[in-house]
C-alpha cells in the first residue's frame, strides 16, 4: 500500500538513502532538509525512478517551517502516514569548553527538531489509525562519547521519547521505534574526518567487529522494514545498526 512518508534530513548520507528506499517500497516520499536545493535534487532523482516525491526546505528547529512543510506535504502527497527523523547535527568540544549557545543549537535541533515533527504528523496517524515513526539517535547516546557530550544527550533523549510515543499510541495503530547508528559512512562523517575529529576509515573499521564500515543503505534497509505492515509488532524498540560496534 503506498503511504505518504516524510524523512528529515532526507537531501543526504542515511536520510537520501531511507528516501530511496521507502520509495522503492512504493509510498509517495517527501524530503525534508535545510538545504532546499539539495532537497529538490534528491526529489528529481526519486521522480526519475518512477517515485512521487516532493522536496521541501525546512530547518526542523523551527516550529513554524515544520507546520508549513507539513501543509505543503498534505497539499501535494496527502495526510503523512511515514514519519523517520534523519536530521541531525553534530559538533566536538571538551566537556567544560561547550558553550550555552552550542548545547542548545544540538538540542533544537537533534531533539526539540524530532518533537515538533512528530507532534505535527501524529494527527494524521491518528485520523488514520496507522502510522510509523522512526527516530535515528546514535550509538553515543548508548555508550557515551567523550567531546561529544551535547551531542549525545541530545540524541539520548531520543531514545527516551521513542519508548515514551510508543506506550502512549500503541493502541492507535501507531508504532514508534529508534535507530541508534555507528560507524556509517556519511558526508557528515567525512566533514569531521576532514577536522581531525575522527580517525580515518581504516582506523573505524578496526573497530567493528564486522570489519568494515556500513552505508546510508543499511540504514535505509531497517527504515524499510520497520516502517512496514510486517513489522506492526515491534514497538519501542531501539535497532542498532552497527556492524556489532555496541552490543
Amino acid at each position: 500500500m503506498s503511504r505518504v512518508a516524510v524523512v528529515t534530513g532526507g537531501a543526504s548520507g542515511m536520510g537520501e538513502a531511507t528516501c530511496h528506499e521507502l520509495g522503492r517500497r512504493g509510498h509517495r516520499v517527501a524530503v525534508l532538509d535545510l538545504k532546499g536545493d539539495a532537497a529538490q535534487r534528491v526529489a528529481e532523482d526519486l521522480r526519475a525512478d518512477g517515485v512521487t516525491a516532493l522536496g521541501v526546505a525546512a530547518d526542523v528547529s523551527n516550529r513554524a517551517a515544520v507546520e508549513e512543510a507539513f501543509a505543503k506535504v498534505r497539499t501535494e502527497l496527502g495526510p503523512v502516514h511515514i514519519l523517520v527523523t534523519s536530521a541531525g547535527l553534530v559538533d566536538f568540544a571538551p566537556f567544560v569548553e561547550i558553550s550555552p549557545q552550542s548545547w542548545q543549537r544540538l538540542v533544537d535541533v537533534n531533539l526539540t527538531g524530532t518533537f515538533h515533527c512528530c507532534q505535527v504528523a501524529v494527527p494524521d496517524m491518528l485520523e488514520a489509525g496507522w502510522g510509523r515513526i522512526v527516530m535515528i539517535s546514535s550509538s553515543s547516546a548508548q555508550r557515551g562519547s567523550p567531546g561529544m557530550a551535547h551531542y549525545a544527550a541530545s540524541k539520548g533523549a531520543l531514545l527516551s521519547l521513542t519508548r515514551s510515543l510508543a506506550r502512549e499510541y500503541g493502541t492507535a495503530g501507531i508504532t514508534v521505534n529508534n535507530i541508534p547508528p555507528s560507524g556509517i559512512e556519511t558526508p557528515m562523517q567525512h566533514e569531521s574526518q576532514a577536522a581531525g575529529f575522527l580517525p580515518p576509515n581504516e582506523q573505524m573499521a578496526a573497530s567493528i567487529p564486522v570489519g568494515h564500515l556500513g552505508t546510508g543503505d543499511d540504514i535505509a534497509a531497517a527504515v524499510g522494514f520497520l516502517c512496514s505492515d510486517e513489522a506492526g509488532f515491534i514497538t519501542g524498540q531501539t535497532l542498532g545498526v552497527n556492524g556489532g560496534s555496541v552490543m
